[in-house]
């Protein structure tokens, strides 16, 4: 998608603060972070939201979840704990349509979340 700011993120056309990169995904920072840890977890193909994920994405998936772990425990997050998300459309907060987990930590979360 040439007008994603993802896929221009993935491509190198607009630069990041870039904390994990795989065949898979990449990771960075959040340029507006709403905890003292908020990174988003991309995958590298193209996808507008889960309502277009298939079976087929199912590994993909699984990844972004095992890569954003990972990520919590190099940032010492796992004993504490931490809260992915993963908006949906619109009036669930999506702002950008290529899916992203954010990871969002070091902090005390509060529920219900919005």
């Amino acid at each position: 998608m040439s007008d994603c700011i993802f896929c221009k993120i993935r491509d190198g056309h607009i630069p990041a603060r870039l904390v994990h990169r795989d065949d898979h995904c990449l990771a960075i920072e959040d340029i507006n972070p709403q905890a003292p840890t908020h990174l988003l977890v991309i995958p590298l193909e193209h996808i507008p939201t889960m309502n277009d994920v298939t079976v087929e994405h199912r590994e993909m998936v699984g990844h972004l979840h095992l890569t954003a772990a990972k990520l919590a425990r190099q940032r010492g997050l796992a004993d504490s704990g931490y809260r992915l998300v993963l908006n949906t459309r619109r009036d669930a907060g999506q702002t950008v349509f290529h899916i992203h987990l954010h990871l969002l930590g070091g902090r005390p979360m509060e529920w219900p979340p919005g």
